[in-house]
């Protein structure tokens, strides 16, 4: 049996070959790839209006997202799930995201996008895709009125917690357990994983966004001008406590900025009429089921923060924010 041909060779080629398999993931392969997905868009933009411009967006390891621009200057934004796991889970998370922002067209102060146009089994498209609106702003990851834009990040998800559905979505997912999380060796992160070796605590439910983070809401303006103008992503919503979303919003904080702005974000959140968070110990499993799942390797979160160029947030640097976190936790609600 011969041994396989590695994936990128030494030398000149490398960097090459590197950069062609980076190219072809993003882009699905090739140009064929598309070919129905192209087709589908074009019927329902409709009125013989046409797309003229197609950028790729950063975005998480889940999706591809693009924005479209049309010939009459409005652009879109079109979610594609190509890796073979969301691609499986396409119809389940793409059927959820469009239902939940028809019923946010109606939400004040919630500033989603707008449906479009949805093919959840890739029935028609190359690979099950969204189509919807674009919103204006941007995701911001700098430290530049960092103060200002977590308060509004606070007011943002009490908004989101206000939403009262008509049909409740489904009941929340953990994304680990004390079976399946892996931390580094040490007492710490015993004392960590004992928290989560529980059932989880009773709580009052409420509409939670599930993903709520500084990668997933935009913004425009400095200074006084600053404001939202966009939470996007809207697949993982779900029904569970609201300390959940708290508890997701901190972690993604302590690591982007430092351990004090995750501990704190609670403090902000129910400064702006949030909702009753749970007491300290029912608090702690909440933020500790979060905060696990980025062991051992927090720099799975980052990526996408490292493409808008935090290129100072490197695994070291990810792993010690983590660990300084939990124990910042332990301390406080243990």
């Amino acid at each position: 049996m011969t041994e396989p041909e590695p994936l990128f060779r030494s030398g000149r080629h490398c960097a090459d070959d590197r950069r062609e398999f980076v190219e072809a993931v993003l882009t699905g392969l090739d140009d064929h790839g598309w070919t129905a997905t192209r087709a589908w868009v074009a019927k329902q933009l409709g009125n013989g209006r046409s797309v003229v411009d197609v950028r790729l967006l950063p975005s998480g390891w889940s999706s591809q997202m693009r924005r479209l621009t049309l010939d009459d200057g409005t652009d879109l934004v079109q979610r594609t799930f190509v890796k073979p796991f969301f691609r499986h889970h396409g119809p389940g998370l793409l059927a959820r995201e469009a239902s939940v922002l028809a019923l946010l067209a109606g939400q004040e102060g919630i500033p989603a996008p707008g449906f479009v146009a949805v093919d959840t089994t890739a029935e028609h498209c190359d690979h099950p895709t969204l189509l919807m609106s674009a919103l204006p702003g941007r995701v911001r990851v700098d430290e530049d009125d960092l103060d200002r834009r977590l308060d509004l990040l606070a007011a943002q998800l009490v908004r989101i917690h206000g939403v009262v559905p008509a049909e409740r979505p489904r009941t929340y997912q953990a994304w680990t357990s004390q079976d399946r999380v892996r931390t580094p060796n040490g007492p710490l992160w015993e004392r960590a994983v004992d928290v989560i070796r529980r059932n989880p605590p009773p709580y009052e439910g409420c509409f939670l966004h599930r993903d709520f983070h500084p990668g997933n809401v935009l913004f425009t303006g400095t200074g006084p001008g600053l404001r939202i103008t966009g939470v996007v992503d809207w697949v993982e919503t779900s029904w569970g406590p609201a300390d959940l979303d708290v508890a997701h919003c901190s972690t993604a904080l302590a690591l982007l900025h430092g351990p004090a702005y995750g501990l704190d974000f609670r403090e902000r959140y129910e400064a702006h009429g949030g909702r009753d968070l749970a007491t300290a110990p029912d608090h702690l499993y909440w933020r500790l089921l979060d905060a696990l799942h980025y062991c051992p390797d927090a720099a799975k979160l980052a990526g996408p923060w490292r493409d808008l160029g935090r290129d100072d947030l490197t695994s070291g640097v990810l792993g010690a924010r983590l660990e300084a976190y939990v124990d910042g936790l332990l301390q406080r609600y243990g």
